[in-house]
C-alpha cells in the first residue's frame, strides 16, 4: 500500500472514530498493508564495515565482500550488500584488456587429490626504480593453494629446483608438474631433477597458455590484487609484501571454485594433511 493510502486510512480511523477494518474497506485497502511498519534498512555498523573491507581489498567485488561479511557474523542478503556497494561507490574499476584471438581451448582433467598436480609459471614486474624482477608461482591444482612465490631478478632452472626442494620439506612432491616451454623448465637441470625425483613433467603446447589454466588464473589474481596495487621500492620490499599477500591468499581469500572457502579452509574441511 502506498504511504498516502496508509495515511488516509489512519485519518479516517482517527477522525471518524471507526475501526481500522472499516476504514480499509472504504479505501479498498488490505489491513496487512495498513499495519505495515518500515524496518531499519541497514544494521548499525554494516556500511562502515563494508567500506573498511572494500578499502582493505580494493580488487574484491561485492560477492567476495559479502562472503567476508558473513565470516564476520553479518547475516545480510547479498542483494543488500550489492545495493550498499553501489550507493557507496565501491565498485571495482574495470581495467581494459587487449582483445584476444578466439581459439579452441583444451580443458585438462581436474585433479582429484592434493599433490596430484602442481602448476608453475613466471610473472614479470618492476620495482619503483624501473629494475625488472620475476616471480616463480607454484600452485596445487586441487586445493588451489599457492605453495611458493619466489622473487628475484633471475630465476634459472637450478633455482627452480631449489624452490621445489624447499616446498618438499613440508609436503610430498606431486605426481605431475604442468609448465610452459620456457628455458628454465625445458633445460637439462630441471629435467634431471624431475627424473631423479620421479616427477612427470607435462609441457603445454607453445602459444596455448589456457592448457595451464590453473596457474594462469592464479597469475591474473596475483597481478590484479598484488602487483598492480603495490609500489615496491626494493627487492626485499617486494619479497616481503608478496609473501604477505600469498599467506592472505591461502588463509583468508574466498575462492569461488572451493565454495567460497580459502585454500587452507578447503584442505581442512576435506581432512587433508598438507
Amino acid at each position: 500500500m502506498p504511504a498516502a493510502r496508509r495515511e488516509a486510512a489512519g485519518f479516517l480511523r482517527d477522525e471518524f472514530a471507526v475501526s481500522e477494518r472499516r476504514s480499509c474497506r472504504v479505501l479498498d485497502a488490505a489491513r496487512s498493508s495498513c499495519q505495515y511498519k518500515a524496518r531499519e534498512q541497514d544494521p548499525d555498523g554494516l556500511v562502515p564495515r563494508l567500506r573498511e573491507l572494500a578499502v582493505a581489498r580494493p580488487r574484491f567485488g561485492y560477492r567476495r565482500l559479502h562472503v567476508l561479511l558473513r565470516r564476520d557474523g553479518w547475516y545480510v542478503n547479498h542483494k543488500r550488500v550489492w545495493r550498499i556497494y553501489r550507493e557507496e561507490g565501491l565498485a571495482v574499476r574495470r581495467r581494459r584488456r587487449k582483445k584476444l584471438a578466439v581459439g579452441i581451448r583444451v580443458i585438462q582433467g581436474h585433479p582429484q587429490r592434493a599433490n596430484q598436480l602442481w602448476a608453475m609459471d613466471f610473472v614479470s614486474d618492476a620495482l619503483a626504480t624501473g629494475r625488472k624482477f620475476r616471480t616463480l608461482n607454484i600452485v596445487d591444482g586441487y586445493t588451489r593453494e599457492c605453495l611458493a612465490i619466489e622473487v628475484d631478478t633471475s630465476l634459472p632452472g637450478e633455482r627452480v629446483t631449489r624452490v621445489l626442494d624447499q616446498v618438499a620439506i613440508t609436503r610430498d612432491l606431486p605426481e605431475v608438474i604442468v609448465t610452459d616451454n620456457g628455458p628454465e623448465f625445458a633445460g637439462t637441470r630441471f629435467e634431471a631433477w624431475a627424473f631423479q625425483k620421479g616427477v612427470k613433467v607435462h609441457f603445454i603446447r607453445p602459444g596455448k597458455p589456457v592448457e595451464n589454466a590453473l596457474v594462469e588464473s592464479f597469475n591474473g589474481k596475483f597481478r590484479d590484487e598484488c602487483l598492480n596495487e603495490s609500489w615496491f621500492t626494493t627487492l626485499a620490499d617486494a619479497r616481503e609484501r608478496i609473501e604477505q599477500w600469498r599467506q592472505d591468499y591461502n588463509r583468508a581469500r574466498p575462492h569461488s571454485s572451493l565454495g567460497n572457502l580459502s585454500p587452507e579452509q578447503f584442505a581442512a574441511s576435506a581432512g587433508l594433511s598438507l
